[in-house]
């Protein structure tokens, strides 16, 4: 067995560097200057020899004391003290032996993991951002090692702040903002930064808590956001407009064409929407998914006989009595056992992780039933048929007997 091997379990110059490096990789080396001197000296975990060791290895010990006093501030002019501790020994006499290891300052440690460039760039970077925004110096100390592998996009990020703190929920597309160097791809590839850090520089009355995440991004920081549309295909001739059958608009325009339809279906697949059958006085919306709620305030389809085709599983039971919610007489089409019955080759298995396991209070009597038993797994296990795997002819017959 070699010295090395056989040194192991002791602490090496390596070994105490690997500790300050990680403290420099959870940001403890970083900050305030001031503070983070504060914080010195440290002291390392030293892992040391047993006085037993000098009597069972002598020359084990007396190499690893000589390769730890070679790392030392006294022979590199940086890193690491060593506190000694004289060992008195029946054989070998007194011995000078390390007890203990410290770094005295912040620039030591900074020498000893090679880190004193990067960590000048976050000082830098610190003195200027605080001075632009001092409401910026608490997210800096929570994520120091964030702030400098992005050093090179601080110029534009305060620009982006600066621009939001001049012109708080401003009520245009993101597209249209004008901030010098920055173009919109800049912004929507870093929203989940860029929103940190508004979260920090606005007032709080400029942020609509309730919108999260990047999709949430437009709505918190008050940006115009992109019309949420509604498709929808004329399934008579004489509804069409103007000759065109498949139309999308946003939702408050669709609101105001109070179509002569007397029936309207609602199917969530696209290709269901698109091949669905002709039908008198008949339209059918698709695509909507959850979107369902823009419905809302659509007033004239309170007056027409409505139809929701979702996938028989639990989602497709929960958006149909999220529906009822804002069109109470809408009825569930193709959601029944013996469609799911006569379609059994076509199951498949709902996501386990993705299942609505709840309560739901506005479905009938027959669709509650239905649900519960998807639900519970009373059949097998996590139930599912979508509605594009219903056979074509199943849904035209379905069609002729309403």
């Amino acid at each position: 067995m070699s010295t090395a091997d056989r040194q192991t379990a002791w602490s090496l110059p390596a070994d105490l560097a690997d500790q300050v490096r990680k403290r420099w990789d959870q940001g403890l080396l970083l900050g305030p200057p001031a503070t983070i001197a504060e914080c010195f000296p440290i002291t390392l975990r030293l892992k040391r020899p047993r006085p037993a060791d000098l009597n069972e290895r002598f020359n084990d010990v007396r190499d690893w004391v000589a390769q730890l006093t070679r790392g030392d501030r006294a022979h590199r002019g940086f890193g690491y003290d060593i506190e000694w501790n004289t060992v008195n020994h029946r054989v070998h006499g007194a011995n000078r032996l390390p007890a203990g290891v410290s770094i005295p300052t912040r620039e030591d440690a900074l020498k000893l993991i090679g880190k004193t460039a990067a960590a000048a760039t976050f000082d830098r970077l610190y003195a200027h951002i605080v001075a632009e925004f001092p409401q910026l110096a608490d997210w800096l100390a929570r994520r120091p090692i964030t702030a400098l592998d992005h050093a090179d996009e601080w110029p534009r990020l305060l620009a982006v702040l600066a621009w939001f703190r001049q012109h708080p929920r401003p009520g245009m597309y993101l597209r249209e903002l004008d901030i010098e160097g920055v173009d919109t791809k800049f912004i929507e590839r870093r929203r989940k930064r860029i929103s940190e850090l508004l979260d920090q520089v606005l007032e709080s009355r400029h942020i609509e808590a309730e919108a999260k995440g990047a999709r949430g991004f437009d709505r918190r920081y008050g940006l115009r956001q992109r019309p949420a549309l509604v498709r929808f295909r004329t399934l008579d001739p004489a509804l069409d407009i103007q000759g065109i059958n498949d139309l999308s608009l946003p939702a408050d325009q669709f609101a105001t064409l109070d179509l002569d339809a007397a029936t309207v279906f609602i199917t969530e697949n696209e290709i269901n929407g698109l091949a669905f059958p002709p039908h008198p006085s008949a339209i059918v919306i698709f695509g909507l998914g959850y979107g369902l709620d823009r419905l809302a305030q659509v007033d004239w389809l309170a007056e027409r006989r409505i139809y929701y085709w979702g996938d028989i599983d639990t989602h497709g039971f929960a958006i149909l009595n999220r529906l009822r919610h804002h069109l109470p007489q809408a009825e569930s089409l193709l959601m029944d056992r013996a469609t799911l019955d006569a379609h059994r080759p076509m199951w498949t298995r709902e996501p386990k992780d993705r299942r609505f396991t709840g309560q739901l209070d506005r479905l009938t009597h027959s669709e509650r039933q239905l649900f519960e038993t998807l639900r519970d797994d009373v059949i097998d296990e996590r139930i599912r048929l979508e509605q594009e795997r219903i056979r074509f002819g199943w849904l035209s017959a379905r069609l002729r007997d309403l």
